[in-house]
């Protein structure tokens, strides 16, 4: 049976199997935070701007389900920042200073559970290293031979060059907040109780096209958007289905949408022309 417009499909079919596939859905990461490492590079970076963890992990849902976070320091000396890290349900792991031996017992134990994480969890198959130490790089290259794919996340100023071209993508954190393309301005005309989910919908679209994705099937979109944002549910805007989500952006000159001529169900082929857009 081929599902319809309205209808979101997932895992549990052949065909709900390959559009996981395609889609990424399938992509589980685990997060591990050279903390000391990244507050160095603050220190170092040009740019002045405070540490979010959450503006990291925002770019990170864009890529998987993030199933572990982890991040290690003398938090001791950076208690400043545990609020936010206890917030985002990181697990701190506390690694206190002795001597000159402390930097290397934290990047130690940060490569020691990687490693145990990387054989004891087949389903975890994306690594992200936040920090630029290229110290690192051998864990690296240790996860890639035991086919895990890694990312790495560091400051400008803090990123090794060996480790990152050691990583299969890099991230600088001071490119977070860049945009594939320029996305429609949500614009008066719009209901103000519909917003939520229509802003939601334009960062998740935005995501996907910045992870050039070719082809942004609706049960992408959605998937994306419930990574973002694990309450979303388009009945809580008035719609039935999502695909009714989708129609009503398009209306309002926020998505291009068409209909994949395989699976009967919307893709979104990109962003609309708001009338108001650019006012």
């Amino acid at each position: 049976m081929v599902p319809g417009k309205n209808e979101i499909q997932y895992p549990g079919t052949a065909y709900g199997t390959l559009l996981a596939m395609t889609t990424g859905a399938d992509r589980t990461l685990a997060v591990f935070l050279d903390f000391e490492n990244l507050a160095l590079g603050f220190e170092r970076s040009t740019v002045k701007q405070q540490f979010q963890i959450q503006k990291i992990l925002e770019r990170l849902v864009e890529k998987g389900r993030v199933m572990v976070k982890k991040a290690y320091a003398d938090w001791g000396r950076f208690a400043a920042y545990k609020q936010q890290l206890h917030d985002a349900a990181f697990e701190m792991v506390d690694i206190p200073k002795r001597s000159q031996t402390g930097k290397n017992s934290a990047d130690i134990r940060l490569c020691v559970d990687a490693m145990d994480l990387c054989y004891s969890k087949d389903h975890i198959n994306t690594f992200v290293i936040v920090s630029g130490d290229s110290d690192f790089s051998p864990l690296v290259s240790k996860l890639k031979e035991n086919g895990k794919s890694v990312i790495g996340l560091a400051t400008q100023g803090s990123a090794s060059a060996l480790l990152i071209e050691n990583c299969d993508e890099f991230i600088f954190y001071e490119e977070l907040d860049q945009v594939a393309t320029t996305p429609p301005r949500l614009t008066q005309k719009i209901p103000k109780e519909k917003r939520p989910a229509f802003q939601l919908l334009i960062e998740s679209v935005s995501a996907l096209m910045r992870e050039n994705k070719d082809i942004l099937y609706s049960s992408m979109v959605k998937e994306t958007m419930k990574r973002k944002r694990p309450d979303f549910n388009e009945g809580r805007y008035g719609y039935r289905a999502f695909g009714e989500l989708l129609q009503d952006a398009e209306k309002h000159g926020l998505v291009v949408l068409r209909e994949d001529s395989r699976s009967g169900t919307y893709v979104v082929s990109g962003f609309g022309k708001s009338s108001e857009r650019g006012k």
